[in-house]
């Protein structure tokens, strides 16, 4: 009615009604557009896609090298998972060079070619079959062939795991497109794959199927998804396919098929672990109801294979009851359906809950101390490991959360890989100040454009004040008056000390950084 009153015709009434979604839809198609015009020109036109697929064939090629340093970190893996042992699997990471053909997998799928598939996919087969054999023969003939902690952890995929494939993964694929791959993301590819792998060569010398099937479902899930993933980042970066002749339609179909096959006993695993989760908040809730708000759960233990599921509680009551253990079977055998044995350890701590509380905590103490100094242990035997120094050449100061070691000249490593294998320490433990001391290598020039540094300036820079920080050595710059004072301002302000300047003329321009002498 209101409209009729001012005269306007039914056609411009529907126009008018129209004209605020019309325009709407013609902002949001704009920013579209303006994103996809400015990803293509800003992010894709400054990949370099035939450089890194070159350096993606080459390194992924099957070697006498690739197979024998597959091998040697599955054989480290498999001693660290045997003494359970984060330190030496760490190491068994440092070597594996299961990233290369992993990637070429992921690319090859990326543009369509399937000759380099095939040749990704036989390189990862060979150096799977190496490192398998190895292992399985290591646990045959070791006396030790307990299922440690460590092994048991990788033998049911779970979303955690899925997850550290795929974070691992965008990582990866995002370094190689953008030219910046290294030691770290190789480790990273190789935490999702080496430590699986090794165990599936335990459940082979040992003939557990249930550890061999776990292991070797988390591997194979694992390994699709980051060939799956950088596939995604691959075209997400404008590689293009280019379908060949050979292409079929049933090689397409044979990958979803594989993807699928893969996916529906992962969900399966992860809907058991979400329903173990869920009973055993439900197990915890029953015990604290069968004695009270006074009492308290010092520990419960719940193997879930067990016909009937087995679970052994420690309770800290200020009153026993004898008729705990059949009281809570029953209940919880009503609430999971399914059979329980329950085994209920009693102990009578007094009569008020401040005192199960201050038991509790006492408790909690002892097992915290034992557990930091257990932490500390392990950190000095990490950076023995990568410093190639034995233990008792570690200063580990537990009050200061501080822990400092000097590194022997390690073959083949630059200044630089030093300075990421400490921050590869550091990320794991970030409450400590962890402080790897490297020899005095070579420091690299400082690029310099229109009198500031370059990234790959900036980033050298970084790398000279570190390496003056733990050398505690003074550095000279050679160069031209001005880039040499900027780049000694920029190293002041990184925390370097004792910088010396000895200007000169440059015919590049840069900056050329040497260690000085001591006194």
């Amino acid at each position: 009615m209101r409209y009729k009153d001012r005269g306007l015709p039914v056609e411009e009434i529907h126009l008018a009604s129209q004209e605020p979604v019309e325009r709407n839809d013609l902002a949001f198609a704009r920013a579209v557009f303006g994103f996809r015009q400015w990803w293509r020109e800003s992010v894709i036109g400054s990949v370099d896609q035939q450089a890194v697929i070159d350096k993606r064939r080459v390194e992924g090629e099957m070697s006498a090298r690739y197979l024998f340093m597959t091998a040697m970190s599955g054989g480290i893996a498999i001693l660290g998972l045997l003494l359970s042992s984060p330190a030496v699997v760490i190491g068994a990471m440092l070597l594996s060079p299961l990233m290369d053909p992993i990637m070429g997998l992921g690319f090859a799928l990326a543009i369509g070619d399937y000759q380099w598939l095939r040749k990704s996919a036989r390189s990862l087969a060979w150096g799977t079959l190496m490192a398998v054999g190895l292992c399985a023969t290591v646990v045959f003939l070791s006396p030790l062939q307990e299922l440690t902690s460590e092994i048991a952890s990788r033998t049911r995929p779970n979303l955690f795991d899925l997850l550290v494939a795929l974070f691992s993964a965008l990582a990866g694929a995002y370094a190689m497109i953008r030219g910046r791959e290294g030691t770290i993301v190789g480790v990273a590819i190789a935490t999702a794959l080496m430590p699986p792998l090794a165990v599936v060569g335990y459940g082979l010398a040992t003939w557990n199927w249930t550890v061999f099937s776990g292991a070797l479902l988390l591997y194979i899930t694992n390994l699709m998804t980051i060939a799956l993933t950088a596939a995604l980042m691959a075209r997400l970066y404008g590689f293009r396919t280019a379908l060949s002749d050979r292409q079929t339609q049933l090689q397409n179909i044979v990958i979803v098929v594989v993807f699928v096959a893969l996916a529906v006993p992962l969900a399966y695993s992860l809907r058991q672990i979400a329903w173990e989760a869920n009973a055993a908040r439900q197990v915890r809730g029953e015990l604290l109801d069968q004695f009270g708000d006074r009492s308290r759960l010092s520990d419960v233990q719940i193997n879930w294979d067990a016909d009937p599921i087995t679970i052994d509680a420690t309770v800290m009551t200020p009153a026993l009851q004898p008729d705990a253990e059949a009281d809570g079977a029953r209940a919880l055998a009503r609430q999971l359906r399914r059979p329980v044995n329950l085994v209920i350890t009693q102990y009578q701590v007094g009569t008020s809950s401040s005192a199960a509380e201050q038991a509790q905590l006492s408790a909690a103490r002892v097992q915290a101390e034992a557990a930091a100094a257990e932490r500390a242990d392990d950190l000095a035997k990490r950076l023995a490991l990568v410093a190639g120094v034995s233990m008792e050449d570690v200063i580990v100061d537990r009050q200061r959360r501080r822990a400092l070691v000097k590194s022997t000249e390690l073959e083949g490593a630059t200044l630089s890989a030093y300075a990421e294998l400490e921050r590869r320490i550091s990320a794991t433990e970030p409450e400590w100040k962890v402080e790897l001391v490297p020899p005095t290598r070579a420091l690299p020039s400082v690029s310099f454009e229109e009198g500031e540094p370059t990234e790959a300036g900036l980033a050298a820079l970084e790398l000279i004040a570190w390496a003056s920080q733990r050398v505690g050595a003074p550095i000279n710059l050679s160069g031209s008056p001005e880039n040499a004072e900027r780049a000694r301002q920029l190293l002041v302000e990184l925390g370097a000390k004792n910088i010396e300047v000895d200007s000169s003329d440059s015919a590049n321009g840069g900056v050329t950084a040497r260690w000085g002498r001591i006194g």
